[in-house]
């Protein structure tokens, strides 16, 4: 599945990160019971973290884009984390935060950003269930957060 998921990745012109380190104290991911849990992660685009708010100066386009970011480096984390994206046997759940002002209520389409770019790399088992919910303000203040649980295969 490896081939597969990597050569779906270089169809997409998806090239992986380096995996964000942690910016406080926590690790990146965590692998217990069957389940990667994935720590919230920022959206790099450019190697800088793209900052503002939803419904201010961050247009829905590049919230959605900042949410692909996320996505990214979330796919970065897990072949970090598990040595081979051939372990991924499911995206079980992302939760999504966007920094928004309170009229904005578009935060499903933001973290559509992401979602979609999960299904698109690991097909129908890239679909998962989501939260996303606006926030006032994210660390380093970024646009979006996102984190993630995802089920994986035995070493």
């Amino acid at each position: 599945m490896t081939d597969t998921i990597e050569q779906k990745l270089a169809e997409l012109g998806v090239e992986l990160p380096q995996p964000a380190a942690p910016v406080a104290s926590y690790v990146p991911a965590v692998e217990v019971g069957g389940l990667l849990y994935i720590s919230g992660q920022l959206p790099f685009i450019d190697s800088k973290v793209v900052t503002g708010r939803l419904g201010e100066n961050v247009s829905l386009e590049q919230g959605e884009a900042a949410a692909r970011a996320c996505g990214i480096m979330l796919i970065a984390q897990m072949k970090a984390a598990l040595g081979s994206l051939d372990r991924v046997e499911r995206i079980v759940k992302l939760g999504a935060f966007i920094s928004s002002t309170p009229e904005f209520n578009a935060q499903p389409k933001v973290a559509n950003g992401a979602s979609d770019l999960m299904v698109q790399v690991f097909g129908p088992a890239g679909q998962h269930a989501r939260s996303a919910v606006g926030v006032p303000v994210l660390p380093l203040g970024a646009a979006v957060e996102i984190d993630a649980i995802v089920a994986v295969r035995p070493a």
